[in-house]
């Protein structure tokens, strides 16, 4: 558990190994006032830290968290989310089963209803999107605060990115775990309060960030493979994934397809910032007309189910014939 100002939650939080990131409130006094109860019932508690004018960050306090601990398995902790009964020993049962794998779990959102639709994608993804979604915006389909693997699986993937704060360590390491062939399970039971407040470390990655290491990731593992594609949305996010692939690339992209007529009648999306002359133009066409396979840039859950139900109808799998991006 990496700990930073985290003293109002701690409380309801516990942990075995923490590191504290050079807390400026009393997160220390907090912890170690738990290590006795926890001594008590014969858990040992592992604490370190620094006081250094500036925390060194979340990838950082993990991997001393880590560092310094000795067990065979790694559970994750948030210092500001709560672990629900059994958590433990329901995740340790499926990462016997998948030893080679982040395993997650499903979450209870605090305060209810906020990032409703963030909530309902990690509590409903199917195994099979678990692998096929992680190029969406919402980051890991398997999200931190749940992971619990083996010492293993993070020897071999691991450390965390130590780049500090605007870094998404989870993210890269992620990323790092499936290009190395690690898979992704979740056990589908509520285990963990997951907390959403302004200060979370979270709010502090751009999207800007988050959105390049998107890219990179489905050109490497998705277009490379393609030898032409569709993206799904003339508008401004389809036409920003344009702009930002490879030209190698950008010139397997086949059209644009849409539901909207007024982009439909443009017939075409001209290129302006190309060097190229004459300039390339893309098609524009209604979905229905266009091939596979697609890039999904419209937000999932986003179109009262019109862009699910548009997909059905053409009896598409996911995975094969499109991924999301969105």
């Amino acid at each position: 558990m990496p700990v930073y100002n985290a003293s109002c939650w701690l409380d309801e939080c516990l942990q075995l190994s923490v590191h504290d990131d050079a807390s400026t409130d009393d997160s220390r006094k907090v912890v170690e006032g738990w290590r006795e109860r926890l001594e008590a019932r014969g858990i040992s508690v592992v604490i370190s830290g620094h006081n250094s004018a500036k925390p060194r960050g979340v990838g950082y306090a993990k991997n001393k968290a880590i560092s310094q601990s000795c067990g065979k398995y790694l559970c994750f902790q948030d210092a500001d989310d709560v672990m629900l009964p059994q958590r433990v020993r329901l995740q340790y049962e499926a990462s016997l089963l998948h030893p080679n794998s982040l395993i997650g779990c499903r979450v209870q959102r605090l305060p209810e209803g906020s990032t409703e639709r963030y909530t309902r994608w990690i509590n409903t993804t199917t195994q099979d999107q678990l692998i096929t979604q992680v190029y969406t915006s919402h980051g890991p389909t398997v999200v931190m605060p749940t992971w619990f693997c083996s010492r293993n699986l993070f020897l071999k993937v691991g450390p965390f990115d130590e780049g500090g704060k605007g870094v998404p360590e989870d993210l890269l390491f992620f990323y790092r775990s499936l290009r190395l062939g690690g898979g992704l399970s979740r056990v589908d039971q509520c285990l963990l309060v997951y907390r959403y407040h302004e200060k979370a470390a979270t709010h502090s990655v751009t999207e800007e960030t988050i959105w390049k290491l998107r890219v990179d990731f489905l050109q490497e593992r998705v277009l490379s493979q393609w030898e032409g594609f569709t993206i799904w949305n003339a508008g401004k996010q389809g036409r920003k994934l344009y702009r930002c692939l490879s030209p190698t690339n950008q010139k397997k992209v086949k059209a644009f397809c849409d539901v909207d007529e007024n982009k439909i009648q443009k017939g075409f999306y001209t290129y302006e910032e190309s060097k190229e002359i004459p300039k390339p133009k893309i098609p524009i066409l209604h979905y229905k007309d266009a091939s596979t396979p697609f890039i999904i840039c419209v937000k999932l859950d986003m179109t009262g189910g019109v862009l699910e139900e548009n997909l059905n109808s053409l009896q598409l799998k996911e995975g094969t014939d499109y991924y999301h991006f969105n």
